[in-house]
């Protein structure tokens, strides 16, 4: 029999050490728990009831909160879409990460996502909707880094069009039935004129679909919807990019249809969320799978719609594209009947660099070195005295910085400005600068954050 040469990358071997040693470890315990990570696109801190909204209704979020663990210092990886994902999926903040900003990345094959570790423990994996690291013929493509599956958008552009007309099942582009695009040079292929298919829906079902084919093994599922961020072409274009196929609950109100789409599409969402929580019910897995649901980041004032309309930041101070905590701090909340304590929450400061080891955590697997985060896996399951705690938190934004430790927070907004100094224990909505009464503590955020681009 001719044997071919086997061919392997660093990582690619890393993660076969990984495996086997998982499987050596892992061989007498019992089946890891499935993994849902739900991440809505553009959702403020305060949009949901549970984290106080008064004016849009998330039943389902709210229960999912009240039967689970609410976090409410959770942060995600950036202020804007691309990095914050790139932050997710690699255990790492922005002092370490290739990009800080919006700009085009592909994955390399020697970046190392949770998908691609707990693919070597034996999980299914799978991903729908926005992805944004790479698309069909890169290294940066779901397939490669991972993802057993994958639906949705590859394109984090074409994802501001909430009636595309195609999406992509791994490599093959799905044509979706009725939508038409403008072709208008200033709509960028990203505004439709027929409107039929909601993309949405499709990932909703998909993802669904999902979970129940692979009910009887251990899975890795991340919903990345879309919801709420604006179509912000379509908003230019009509005034209106808030794209919705109705206005349900709220179709009767005397709103503009931008307030009307900006809560439908929140309520539509939550719905969605129900939707998954009573499949997993109903297939009778819901003890041994983990629901996390939070936002990329925070909430935005495009496609003619207002982040102030709803306050849709809450208490914080300022939204996307800000490192203050309206930027970056987003709802988190976790469920996991019978292990999850019901009604508990956890102020301790968390960020999306913390998923990966967590995931693996749980999953049985020991987390490569060189990572930025650390599990809460303790924190889910109620232990909290094995719990580690951050030195400090760090976040770029092109040239803006943002850095906490403890109760202190820091942002400098322009490389020839002065930190700001808030603390946040005192001050959540960052309305007191306090740089000029302590500046040792300004000196020693200033040497931690040399520390945090190393």
């Amino acid at each position: 029999m001719k044997m071919l040469p086997l061919k392997i990358s660093t990582s690619g071997l890393l993660l076969f050490i990984l495996s086997i040693a998982s499987s050596i470890a892992q061989s007498n315990k019992t089946r890891p728990p499935n993994l849902i990570y739900i991440m809505a696109d553009d959702l403020g801190y305060g949009d949901l009831g549970c984290f106080g909204q008064k004016t849009i209704k998330t039943p389902n979020l709210d229960k999912m909160a009240s039967e689970g663990l609410r976090f409410t210092s959770y942060y995600a990886g950036n202020t804007v879409c691309r990095p914050s994902r790139l932050s997710l999926w690699t255990g790492k903040h922005m002092g370490h990460t290739p990009i800080s900003s919006n700009a085009n990345y592909h994955f390399k094959p020697s970046d190392i996502t949770v998908s691609e570790l707990l693919k070597s423990r034996g999980y299914a994996t799978g991903g729908v909707g926005k992805w944004a690291m790479g698309g069909i013929g890169t290294t940066g493509h779901p397939n490669k880094n991972g993802f057993d599956f994958w639906f949705g958008y590859l394109d984090q552009g074409e994802a501001h069009n909430y009636y595309p007309t195609h999406l992509w099942k791994n490599t093959e582009k799905i044509t979706l039935k009725g939508n038409t695009l403008t072709r208008e040079a200033k709509d960028r292929g990203r505004v439709s004129k027929k409107r039929v298919t909601y993309s949405h829906d499709l990932l909703t079902t998909q993802a669904m679909k999902f979970i129940a084919d692979h009910k009887n093994t251990p899975f890795l599922l991340h919903v990345h919807w879309t919801i709420p961020h604006a179509n912000n072409e379509g908003g230019r274009a009509t005034g209106d990019g808030m794209e919705v196929p109705d206005y349900g609950i709220y179709a009767k109100e005397k709103w503009p249809n931008t307030k009307k789409g900006a809560a439908a599409m929140i309520t539509r969402m939550d719905q969605d969320v129900g939707k998954i929580i009573q499949l997993i019910k109903k297939l009778d897995i819901q003890n041994e799978t983990m629901i996390f649901f939070t936002s990329d980041n925070g909430p935005h004032s495009e496609g003619g719609h207002k982040h102030e309309t709803f306050n849709a930041n809450g208490p914080l101070k300022g939204y996307k594209r800000d490192l203050y905590e309206g930027g970056i701090r987003v709802p988190g909340i976790a469920y996991w009947p019978n292990k999850i304590k019901p009604g508990t929450e956890s102020d301790q400061p968390f960020a999306f660099w913390d998923w990966l080891p967590t995931a693996c955590e749980l999953a049985g697997i020991t987390p490569p070195t060189g990572l930025d985060g650390l599990s809460f896996a303790p924190t889910l399951l109620g232990k909290l005295d094995q719990q580690k705690i951050h030195p400090y938190l760090f976040w770029k934004y092109g040239s803006k910085i943002a850095i906490r430790k403890q109760e202190w927070k820091a942002v400098r907004n322009s490389p020839n400005k002065r930190l700001e100094l808030y603390n946040l224990k005192n001050d959540i909505g960052e309305t007191k600068n306090l740089s000029a009464q302590y500046p040792d503590k300004i000196s020693e955020l200033e040497k931690l954050i040399e520390e945090a681009v190393k």
